[in-house]
């Protein structure tokens, strides 16, 4: 049976209290439809991953039902949760956390308008500020997978590595983002539909006109690095 350290229980409780909470945030924004979706966080301290049970209301969804894997995917017995099964999206989000150290945070959603993208197997083009700004420049497809092992992780992993997107499209499918945490996952999936649905929009208008590569470099370094409030005790 594993033993944790009181603080790795601490960071255990938080990150099941921010999934559980930060689905809300997907129904808010009208990114999923019933049951389907989830969120994940990794652990900090841990080697190890919370995420949300599979078919459950996201009424229904608390800190204790939410669900502890390790990093292969494995339930975590007698864990709060583990009478569950897990989301059936499990062992995409432990493979982008195996292969991909930075990332705190997955989120998978069926989101309309960028779902649309996926179902063409299109890639978004960056031709709006603001998605220069938060994907440095177009958010990307990748490689159809079937549900339920490590195929889509596998090509998430290999569509994002080496782009700054922090959105991918699976075709046929739906999108996954990556973040430092859940919520950053969170707000990269909220604004992958925003731009997904105001380049549909745009484009039903005429030809899309792309941002030079150029000014993509430049309005997602603002972005990244200046942008927003200084740390406190930071320069203003």
């Amino acid at each position: 049976m594993i033993t944790f350290t009181t603080e790795q229980v601490q960071a255990i409780r938080r990150s099941r209290e921010k999934v559980a909470r930060l689905h809300a945030e997907l129904t808010r924004y009208n990114l999923v439809a019933w049951t389907a979706g989830n969120v994940s966080e990794r652990v900090p301290g841990t080697q190890h991953f919370v995420i949300k049970p599979s078919g459950v209301d996201y009424d229904d969804l608390t800190p204790d039902n939410m669900i502890l894997c390790d990093l292969d995917g494995t339930v975590i017995p007698g864990s709060s949760g583990s009478d569950r099964s897990p989301s059936s999206d499990t062992a995409a989000h432990a493979y982008v956390y195996r292969a991909m150290p930075h990332v705190g945070g997955v989120v998978h959603t069926h989101s309309t308008y960028a779902t649309a993208w996926a179902a063409r197997r299109e890639p978004i083009p960056c031709v709006i500020t603001g998605m220069a700004d938060e994907f440095g420049g177009e958010i990307p497809v990748g490689p159809f997978a079937i549900i339920g092992d490590e195929s889509i992780g596998r090509g998430i992993v290999a569509t994002l590595e080496g782009h700054r997107s922090r959105a991918v499209l699976m075709a046929n499918h739906g999108v996954f983002t990556i973040g430092k945490d859940a919520r950053d996952a969170v707000k990269a999936a909220v604004m992958c539909e925003d731009v997904a649905r105001t380049v549909h929009i745009a484009r039903q208008g005429g030809e899309l006109v792309p941002i030079e590569q150029r000014h993509i470099d430049s309005l997602f370094d603002r972005y990244q690095n200046v942008y927003g409030q200084a740390p406190q005790g930071g320069m203003a």
